[in-house]
């Protein structure tokens, strides 16, 4: 039979645990939520740690092996549980309905505001878009104050190529009335520079636009935030590809 040492030994350091000026949701109450880190406002959610690794430790090693918090975010309940030997559903499931409850209210915050230039697109897709393993194609149809009407993925690709019908972009745009449109689609290689094939995509959706008088805005490619690297995206208009 184990003493009272051992069995504390045993089990998962939970919230409960820490000094009172330690604990994270005290924190948040007292300081508010921006005070915390990254790992203490995960642990809230995960409550518990596991056994051998306290509740803040199991917050620190879920962001790490999953790269960054970004990356955390993006990913379903089944990939959290594979980072750390132990986690169970509950906890996963939690984590993923939060980041994705986050995501939403960014989204909704974003839609409400017309969508004036490329980086407000990445702001309003790079969360769902950055970490795809295969390009995707979204149409943002936009009414006459260039405030989103409607989102939509168009097509789906590979990990270098997507294929689309300017047809398939403006059958949406004409039935929901769209007074233009901006389309952007992802790298999943993180380097947003356009291929011949984004070039020549482009150039089919903006004479295509141009014959239905429902103008292309922009074409932005979704990157990644590198070192060294002035912006995460492309834009076509910003390029001077697209007329303004």
């Amino acid at each position: 039979m184990m003493n009272a040492a051992e069995e504390d030994e045993e089990r998962p350091l939970q919230l409960r645990d820490f000094a009172e000026e330690d604990k994270p949701r005290e924190k948040l109450m007292s300081k508010g939520r921006r005070c915390l880190s990254d790992e203490e406002l995960i642990a809230i959610f995960l409550r518990t740690g596991l056994h051998g690794c306290n509740v803040l430790e199991l917050a620190a090693k879920l962001k790490r092996e999953a790269g960054s918090l970004a990356a955390l975010g993006s990913m379903e309940a089944q990939d959290i549980q594979r980072l750390a030997k132990g986690i169970g559903m509950a906890k996963a499931a939690t984590l993923a309905a939060v980041f994705e409850l986050g995501k939403r209210a960014v989204q909704e915050s974003i839609m409400r505001e017309p969508l004036r230039d490329a980086g407000d697109v990445y702001r309003l897709l790079a969360p769902s878009l950055r970490f795809e393993n295969q390009e995707n194609l979204v149409l943002l149809l936009l009414d006459v104050r260039r405030c989103l009407i409607r989102k939509e993925t168009v097509a789906r690709g590979t990990l270098t190529r997507l294929v689309v019908h300017p047809r398939d972009v403006f059958n949406r745009a004409v039935r929901y009335q769209a007074s233009s449109i901006m389309i952007a689609h992802n790298h999943p290689s993180g380097n947003p520079a356009p291929s011949r094939q984004d070039v020549q995509l482009t150039e089919a959706i903006r004479a295509a636009g141009d014959v239905m008088m429902i103008p292309l805005r922009d074409h932005v490619i979704i990157g990644a935030e590198m070192e060294g690297r002035s912006k995460p995206y492309y834009s076509f208009l910003e390029q001077g590809l697209i007329p303004s």
